[in-house]
């Protein structure tokens, strides 16, 4: 080939490149893993349309649901947004990026009791996204007894009336905290004696459900549900005939997060997005469909007082007084809790 003829063919090809976008930068995209119904969807359309990244959207029902698939899919998540076990036990595996908070501006945005969480007390690894409690959604037409003590989700009169959630470290929790016992027990005798607590349970309750909790009760199927706060609040909102309790035992205090995994291809994209999760109008905006409570001081203060009222206090309070706890990452322990939920589902077969 010709000098001319190859420095024309090199031109044609720039040109070429320039021209159509095959041979142009191809779209950065942001692949994100969440629980489902855990975002208002118009947000992701938002960043996309403000940004032109492209977000890849995969959801989970539980975090050993996302552990497995985290683990063993293969697939390159930019942002998870697990539970703060799980984020403990993600940071110890050496599987969090630290986070370089120069490139979220926005964290000035949220309650400074949510900067110093026992999982990760200088958010190094993760950003608040959501907390909330779990308690007991009950039918108000139906129940007329008070509803203050898990006890009621053991009470032979409301046999038939009974959902319980088909997640193992929620359910093993009630029975523990009925029991007087930690949460985050690694006493055999104690996760035994909690297994008999729900076998014992077992005749009385209408189903182990997961995300359809809340449908569940919307359908007259119980009158009493064992339930994450963002789901009672949903049915609350779409009914007055429910409300929603924490028991006077107390409950796990739930605390999510974005973290970014070390094997990220897109940190800086993942930055960007969550930075943007964490602008006042677009965490309310987030609020208006998802319904659990906000880390975020600047976006609560944007909601309506009745709204405010709905999702109630910090959770702090409780957490001091000794009548609620967070999940801790067991480590080893973990093992035990799996084979005490396994013997209990294979009792009642």
């Amino acid at each position: 080939m010709s000098h001319f003829k190859k420095w024309s063919f090199i031109t044609l090809t720039l040109l070429f490149c320039l021209t159509f976008s095959s041979c142009a930068e191809e779209q950065k995209t942001l692949t994100i893993f969440n629980w489902g119904d855990y975002i208002n969807e118009d947000l992701l359309n938002d960043f996309e349309a403000e940004t032109g990244i492209r977000i890849i959207y995969d959801m989970f029902a539980s975090n050993e649901d996302m552990w497995t698939k985290f683990t063993t899919s293969g697939n390159s998540y930019d942002i998870v947004i697990p539970s703060d076990y799980m984020i403990e036990r993600m940071i110890r595996e050496n599987r969090l990026a630290p986070l370089d908070h120069s490139k979220l501006p926005n964290l000035k945005n949220l309650f400074p009791e949510f900067t110093q969480l026992s999982y990760d007390p200088e958010m190094k690894y993760s950003i608040p996204y959501f907390w909330s409690s779990t308690g007991i959604l009950y039918n108000k037409q139906n129940v007329t007894t008070p509803v203050d003590s898990w006890s009621v989700l053991w009470d032979e009169k409301n046999a038939d009336k009974i959902i319980m959630m088909d997640v193992p470290r929620t359910t093993l929790m009630v029975a523990l905290k009925v029991l007087g016992y930690s949460m985050n027990t690694t006493d055999p005798k104690e996760l035994a004696d909690a297994k008999q607590l729900l076998i014992k349970q077992r005749p009385l309750v209408v189903a182990y459900a997961g995300d359809n909790v809340k449908d569940m009760m919307l359908q007259g199927e119980g009158d009493y549900a064992l339930i994450w706060s963002g789901e009672a609040y949903v049915v609350m909102e779409q009914s007055e005939n429910f409300d929603y309790v924490v028991p006077k035992e107390g409950t796990n205090l739930i605390f999510d997060g974005m973290v970014i995994p070390t094997t990220s291809e897109h940190k800086d994209e993942a930055h960007q997005f969550i930075d943007f999760m964490l602008r006042a109008e677009v965490a309310a905006k987030n609020m208006e469909v998802v319904f659990y409570n906000t880390p975020n001081r600047e976006a609560y203060k944007l909601l309506p007082p009745e709204k405010q009222k709905l999702l109630g206090a910090l959770p702090f309070e409780s957490m001091q007084r000794g009548e609620s706890e967070v999940f801790v990452d067991l480590k080893e322990a973990m093992e035990l809790y799996n084979n005490t939920w396994t013997e209990f589902k294979a009792s009642g077969r």
